[in-house]
């Protein structure tokens, strides 16, 4: 309770001083993959996803702004791995598809009136989790969603710029800071995503 009040006074005093904020909309590709690690595991593999969602832009000053997003991103990795069956080796073909509803919050500085760069943190709320597995040609999918935690902690780096007033291309690596499988005492296996997106927004005036 106490924390939601002081980010209340934050959001309010934020809000109080800043310029008359501006509401846009942000999509684009996702070049994903995982660190995954623990005994046995598979090096993963880029796959690409997309990212759609909301965004507004706080003037803070000249120099600053302050851009909260809430975006949907499909995410995740691929890996091959062989799999021993009653004493023969089965070369598979996986795809682990995570997706997310993001809120990055993100820091602007603007090193002139175009181009800015940007940092700040990320939490994420695990909305599906697949897992296809190709074995001799042959594909089938399961829900891999109780092996996951439901939030994802992250750190956001990118840069940007204004082609216009009202568009914006920009660039961001969202780097994984907490473990994604839900692992029981003993299991060593984690996983954390990384994703680098590249983004067309438009503000609306």
């Amino acid at each position: 309770m106490k924390k939601n009040l002081l980010l209340a006074i934050f959001l309010i005093g934020l809000t109080s001083f800043a310029q008359k904020p501006q509401f846009g909309l942000k999509a684009g590709l996702n070049i994903a993959n995982a660190a995954l690690s623990g005994d046995g595991s598979p090096d993963g593999k880029s796959l690409a996803g997309f990212h759609i969602g909301l965004f507004t832009d706080f003037k803070l000053s000249s120099k600053f702004s302050f851009q909260p997003e809430l975006l949907y991103s499909a995410q995740g990795t691929q890996f091959d791995y062989v799999v021993n069956f009653e004493g023969v080796n089965y070369d598979t073909s996986s795809k682990l598809k995570l997706n997310y509803i993001n809120i990055p919050l993100m820091m602007k500085y603007y090193a002139d009136p175009k181009f800015y760069l940007e940092f700040g943190p990320q939490i994420g709320f695990l909305t599906l989790a697949d897992l296809e597995v190709t074995v001799l040609g042959t594909t089938s999918t399961q829900d891999f969603k109780d092996s996951m935690k439901s939030t994802d902690f992250g750190l956001n780096f990118g840069l940007g710029y204004d082609v216009s007033k009202k568009v914006v291309l920009s660039a961001r690596y969202n780097q994984g800071l907490s473990n994604g499988f839900d692992t029981e005492s003993g299991d060593n296996s984690k996983l954390k995503n990384n994703v680098i997106s590249f983004s067309l927004g438009y503000k609306f005036q």
